[in-house]
This record gives structure tokens, C-alpha cells and sequence, in this order.
């Protein structure tokens, strides 16, 4: 996965586009490629803004021949204005962009508490079953970070360290089989010599998970 760092990352924009989309009353959001976008948002859309502005503001815009793009987006946006491109920086509105987003994200890493649940039906029952054996979701998400395809959108510091992030996978499919595989092998490794998971000694719960990685 691709790690999209708010407090490195510059977004790019095109002012005539973003013009446009505050002069009407439509939902309009700007995404990390900088692109404009418009309700209703798509599954794999990661906003770094969302707002909805009145027809009278947009009025207000089109008589104004130098409008301030940092007013229009807020004090939480450094923003600068470069030709025909708009610079933003978004990083302390972060709190925002996860309400933006949490909705459509495969899974959300921005509490103290860590990860708990993945929205991908097919990846929670995976998880669910990998919890039996000791596996939780912080080794299952390192690894689908490390082997499939998608987007960390985080912010991400190293003195003092700080970690905050929402993931979006693009192939769940390939997700899935990433999982299973290293799951069916960190179980099957437990069964042959962890002695707290002796087939005797199974649960019903643990005997269900092993059976749905397909080692029993």
C-alpha cells in the first residue's frame, strides 16, 4: 500500500476547477490527487475536503476578480496560489478528513485503541477467526500494508512520534487471499508446536477457526 503522509504531501489543484465548483450549491470535495469532485462520492474517493457552498456565496465569488482560496477553505488549509494551480497543504484539519472519509475506508487506525474491525465483510470473517489463534488486526493490517494494493492515508512524525491513519484497499479479492494464506500458515505453524494449541486442548471456537483455514 502506498502511504499518503498529510504532514509531507502537497495537493495540487486547478483553480479555474475549483472556481467552478464554489460557485454552485452542489457537495463538492477535493481529493488527494487534487481533483474536484462532486456527490454522490465513489467507494474508493479520499477527500482531504469536503464542503457544500450557498449559490449567493458563489455569486459573491464571480464579482470578486482575486478571491482568497484560504478563506474559502478554511483556517485549518495552507494554501497557496501558484498560477493556475492551488497548493494545499491539509494536515491540520485531520480530525475532519476523517469524518470525510472513515465511511469508505477499509479500516480505521486513528485511535489509541487500535484496529478493531475491517468493513470488507470477507476480511472481518478473517479476522475474526485469526483472533482465536492470537493473530489480531495490527499483524493482519502490517501485512496487507506490506503485500497489497491501496492507500495509508495518514498523518505520520517521528519526533515526537505521532501515527493517526484510515486504510483504503483497491482489490479486496487479492486482500483476502493475502490474509488467508498468512493465517492458514501462522495457524498451522501454532498446531505443530505451540503447545497451547494442541488438537486436544482446541475450544470449540479455535477447532471452528482452524476448520475455516482449512486445517482440520
Amino acid at each position: 500500500m502506498k502511504k499518503f503522509n498529510l504532514f509531507k504531501e502537497i495537493i495540487v489543484t486547478q483553480k479555474h476547477s475549483l472556481l467552478q465548483a464554489i460557485n454552485t450549491s452542489k457537495v463538492f470535495g477535493i481529493d488527494i490527487h487534487g481533483q474536484i469532485l462532486y456527490e454522490p462520492f465513489s467507494d474508493d474517493t479520499i477527500l482531504i475536503y469536503k464542503k457544500s457552498l450557498s449559490a449567493v456565496e458563489g455569486t459573491s465569488l464571480l464579482l470578486n476578480t482575486t478571491p482568497s482560496f484560504s478563506s474559502i477553505l478554511g483556517k485549518n488549509y495552507q494554501v497557496v496560489e501558484d498560477g493556475e494551480r492551488v497548493l494545499i497543504k491539509a494536515f491540520s484539519n485531520w480530525q475532519e478528513i476523517i469524518k470525510m472519509n472513515d465511511t469508505r475506508a477499509s479500516y480505521d487506525d486513528t485511535s489509541g485503541d487500535g484496529i478493531d474491525s475491517f468493513s470488507c465483510s470477507d476480511l472481518e470473517e478473517i479476522g475474526w477467526h485469526a483472533s482465536e489463534f492470537k493473530i489480531n488486526y495490527r499483524m493482519l493490517v502490517e501485512r496487507l500494508e506490506e503485500n497489497s494494493e491501496g492507500t495509508l492515508l495518514c498523518i505520520e512524525q517521528e519526533e515526537p512520534y505521532q501515527f493517526s491513519g484510515l486504510g483504503f484497499i483497491t482489490d479486496n479479492p487479492h486482500a483476502k487471499k493475502v490474509l488467508f494464506e498468512f493465517c492458514h500458515n501462522k495457524i498451522k505453524e501454532s498446531l505443530a508446536n505451540d503447545p497451547l494449541f494442541k488438537k486436544e486442548l482446541l475450544s470449540d471456537d479455535e477447532l471452528e477457526a482452524a476448520e475455516f483455514f482449512g486445517l482440520l
